[in-house]
């Protein structure tokens, strides 16, 4: 094979590669936009029930005690809350309440949830999210 067929390969593959990755870019993009407008309202008695606050956002994450990164969440939330003192925080133990997390269609932990103070779901996330990305979705809603 020689050189300059090497060279033609190599621009197709970088072509492909990069058509792939912003194809995918895109999808998620759209994802988001679209998962979020489809998000319910939650109820009042949910509302009770996950002890959501009704003053303002709460963040809320679901973990368990077998759960090693559901310590890092917590430590992430717990910092965000502190510099944000508005916003509550709710932990929930899956293992406990096993409902709270089928009503919420939680499938891996952890997974963290913001609320804005009627119940809207404002905010998902699973895996440990990073501090930036939840003062962000905060920021939008204490505005």
């Amino acid at each position: 094979m020689s050189a300059s067929w090497i060279a033609v390969v190599a621009v197709l593959v970088a072509a492909f590669g990069l058509a792939f990755v912003i194809g995918r870019l895109l999808t998620l993009r759209a994802g988001l936009k679209q998962g979020a407008a489809q998000w319910p309202a939650l109820d009042d008695a949910d509302i009770e029930e996950l002890e959501l606050s009704r003053s303002g956002p709460t963040v809320l994450h679901f973990s368990a005690v077998w759960c090693g990164p559901c310590a890092g969440v917590r430590r992430v939330v717990e910092q965000v809350c502190a510099d944000l003192p508005a916003v509550s925080h709710v932990e929930i133990d899956l293992d406990a309440k096993p409902e709270a997390g089928r009503k919420l269609s939680v499938l891996s932990l952890p997974t963290t949830f913001i609320f804005d103070a009627d119940g809207r779901q404002r905010y998902r996330s699973s895996g440990v999210p990073t501090a930036a990305d939840l003062r962000a979705a905060l920021q939008e809603l204490l505005a």
